[in-house]
């Protein structure tokens, strides 16, 4: 059944996707992916409905033209009302806040990479002080074992980190 579906879709790809793919390029003003969208969107339909084929079994492009126009424009569409005007001092605002982002996100990408090559008491140790905000009494008792040894692997699991991260290259040694 797989294989089926897969060769009728091939056929419609082969012999109409071009043309497909023009016509709705220029409907969307040249937006390709928009375009592409589409027409996967137009195979599938036309899949789902018999009158997508003539009579002897090939797709009708007519059928398929008519679809795929109608599809497109429902896009824009929906499109044109979702569209929400935005104040040029708004997005300034906006831009900054990515940009000020952009090396938190770092910093977050390569600590949890940094953590993840700690051996697990280590990690246990910093994810549940640093992170889940845990004191060390309650790391103690939940542990068992003496508020010392908690400060001291927590010591000893940050010296670790700092290795890591000098090791990705993230922290000058």
């Amino acid at each position: 059944m797989r294989a089926g579906i897969s060769d009728g879709l091939e056929d419609l790809y082969r012999e109409h996707g071009a043309v497909l793919l023009a016509t709705l390029t220029r409907v969307t003003g040249g937006d390709a992916h928009l375009a592409a969208d589409v027409l996967q969107e137009t195979a599938i339909r036309a899949w789902q409905h018999p009158e997508a084929r003539n009579e002897c079994g090939t797709w009708n492009r007519a059928w398929l033209i008519t679809v795929a126009r109608r599809i497109a424009i429902d896009h824009l569409r929906s499109a044109r009302a979702r569209t929400i005007a935005v104040a040029d001092e708004h997005l300034e605002g906006r831009i900054a806040r990515a940009e000020d982002e952009a090396p938190r996100m770092i910093d977050r990408l390569e600590v949890r990479a940094a953590l993840a090559s700690l051996s697990d008491s280590y990690r246990k140790i910093i994810v549940s002080t640093y992170f889940e905000g845990r004191t060390v009494a309650e790391l103690a008792g939940a542990l068992g074992i003496p508020e010392g040894t908690v400060k001291s692997r927590t010591f000893y699991a940050l010296k670790s980190l700092r290795a890591a991260l000098i090791r990705r290259g993230y922290l000058d040694g």
